[in-house]
């Protein structure tokens, strides 16, 4: 019996590195993504690494590639465009965009390393209409660091 919160997505294995998408924990939201290839980060470098798998998400969805929390804390590992997107409609290679921001430790990703995760959410169609005036917010037009974010002191 399938879980109705679960939603089937077909995964090509392009590598015979490849592995599908796999969840660490039940409950988690990000499923890992490993590289097929090996990548040394030389500190401040960034890379377009592989995955070796293509996807085919249902219309009204998309997945979003976010990078590894211990990989960013321990490494400075991110990914460049976090969270990169992929479109329902998008049939080819999944590769992330890692940059190491590590001012001076080399980071040295091996083949079938863990590398970002993938979470697949349901996403809204927008459909923008041009008005000659926004209607009023609490936030109005405050733009960055309008909400504060340090403690007083």
């Amino acid at each position: 019996m399938t879980d109705p919160s679960t939603l089937d997505v077909l995964v090509t294995l392009l590598d015979d590195a490849a592995v599908a998408p796999t969840y660490a924990h039940p409950g988690d939201a990000g499923a890992d993504l490993v590289t097929t290839v090996d990548v040394d980060l030389a500190p401040g470098a960034r890379a377009v690494v592989p995955t070796g798998l293509a996807i085919a998400l249902p219309e009204g969805y998309a997945a979003f590639v976010h990078p590894r929390s211990g990989l960013a804390a321990k490494h400075g590992v991110t990914v460049v465009n976090a969270p990169g997107t992929v479109d329902a409609g998008y049939r080819g290679e999944i590769k992330v965009v890692l940059a190491n921001t590590d001012a001076t430790e080399t980071v040295r990703l091996r083949r079938g390393d863990r590398v970002a995760q993938l979470v697949v959410q349901r996403v809204e169609h927008a459909r923008f209409l041009v008005a000659d005036r926004l209607p009023g917010s609490q936030r109005d037009t405050g733009g960055f660091g309008s909400s504060g974010g340090f403690a007083q002191g």
